[in-house]
């Protein structure tokens, strides 16, 4: 994947303020190179799904995702929960 088509997509959940996990930020090129440096740097776990990557990339920042996508965020929080040796 070339530079300029490399995406990402940073979510937050926070069980006590949030309904749902949001789209706290996204971009393409060296704004996604971006993202993943700082969620490298602050120990953020990072994985790769380009389907979901597309999804995700056409909600707005700080929108909730949407029913549709609850099996699949929950998949990658069960991810992250399992790195981070919690359960």
């Amino acid at each position: 994947m070339n530079e300029e088509s490399k995406r990402a997509v940073a979510l937050r959940y926070d069980e006590e303020r949030d309904s749902a996990p949001r789209v706290v930020a996204k971009g393409r090129g060296w704004i996604a190179e971006k993202i993943i440096e700082i969620a490298r740097q602050h120990g953020v776990p990072i994985r790769e799904d380009k389907i979901l990557i597309e999804t995700l990339s056409k909600l707005d920042l700080y929108e909730e995702i949407p029913v549709e996508l609850y099996k699949a965020v929950a998949e990658i929080l069960a991810f992250i929960y399992k790195i981070k040796g919690r359960r």
